[in-house]
């Protein structure tokens, strides 16, 4: 029987994928104290996860805790418990309260004015197909981001459907504790 047959997909172990995605997963072991179930599954591609992680881990002009709120909002969008889940970790560890984190999945951030901005803009590009509203556009610039910025939030964006639909696809384990559901 297949995998579509089945209709479940599994998770590769290390034993199970090639050496140069084992020495990566035990670089992520080394750094994470273990492999993330999402990270584990691009590995059954020869060159997805090395890929995947380049493009997440490149420089960007925005700070760890606007790439968050970048993929809160985005995963949230598009239905991912897998990254709520996980960026809800990621987002207390860059210093977003419960509370807080709830709020910008729900679409608004009124604790920080540039915050919000950047939640409407993100909600905007994502739930339109990247033709923001000009007003969303307007408060994000006016906020004091940069069309650089945009460009990143782009990115990030890039980012996080690829490993939303991933995830939406296979509906594999969740390794982080679940978020909460809004």
């Amino acid at each position: 029987m297949t995998t579509l047959e089945q209709g479940t997909f599994s998770v590769p172990t290390r034993a199970e994928v090639s050496e140069k995605n084992q020495a990566i997963f035990d670089n992520l072991k080394k750094n994470l104290g273990f492999v993330p179930n999402l990270y584990a599954y691009f590995a059954k591609s020869e060159t997805a996860l090395a890929d995947y992680l380049a493009f997440q881990n490149r420089k960007s002009t925005l700070r760890a805790k606007e790439r968050e709120i970048v993929n809160l909002v985005t995963s949230q969008i598009n239905g991912c418990l897998y990254c709520q889940s996980a960026h809800t970790v990621i987002g207390k560890m860059n210093g977003f309260s419960d509370e807080q984190i709830i709020e910008i999945r729900k679409g608004g951030a009124s604790f920080d004015s540039k915050l919000d901005a950047l939640v409407k803009f993100t909600a905007s590009v994502v739930q339109n197909h990247g033709r923001a509203t000009e007003e969303s556009k307007k408060a994000f610039f006016e906020a004091g981001y940069t069309e650089a910025n945009m460009v990143d939030v782009v990115i990030v964006i890039g980012d996080k459907i690829i490993s939303n639909y991933i995830h939406n696809l296979t509906q594999f384990e969740i390794d982080f504790p679940l978020a909460d559901k809004i």
